[in-house]
């Protein structure tokens, strides 16, 4: 039986945070159940990028959802690519549709939906909401279920 891991680099050794979401590995491994719909969903709480202008941290907590096809994203490699956003200026919505993006480019998925829920700066929260494809009839996709930002109360 082929090992469909055999082809990973970062998965189960050591792998230094990537300079650059663009040098960035996204890794693929084959979906095990490619006749069925179903979702898979990541969420990444602490998200962190700078402010391309004060070079200050922003935050933002991530809901990515997507249906797959022939392909899921590796999860490690996905931390990582997340994770190169933070030494990365980018104003939140950039950050968020280029992620968006970069999977929708890599997996060909059949629906995927990303929610960039990022914590205020200078008073303000922004969300943003980037999705491609059409979800398919009668599949279920839970909320992504982050509160909208409330403040002290």
């Amino acid at each position: 039986m082929n090992d469909p891991t055999v082809h990973l680099t970062q998965l189960g050794q050591r792998a230094d945070l990537p300079a650059s979401p663009d040098a960035a590995a996204l890794e693929t491994v084959p979906n095990p159940h490619p006749g069925s719909l179903y979702v898979v969903r990541f969420t990444a709480p602490e998200f962190t990028s700078l402010c391309p202008v004060t070079g200050q941290p922003d935050f933002a907590h991530l809901v990515i959802d997507y249906v797959p096809r022939d392909l899921l994203v590796e999860s490690k490699s996905l931390k990582l690519y997340l994770g190169a956003f933070r030494n990365h200026g980018a104003f939140h919505e950039d950050c968020t549709v280029a992620i968006g993006k970069r999977l929708d480019a890599t997996l060909n998925p059949h629906w995927l939906r990303i929610g960039g829920y990022w914590y205020p700066r200078g008073g303000m929260p922004i969300d943003v909401f980037f999705a491609v494809g059409d979800l398919p009839h009668g599949l279920w996709v839970p909320e992504q279920g982050v509160a909208p930002y409330r403040g002290r109360g």
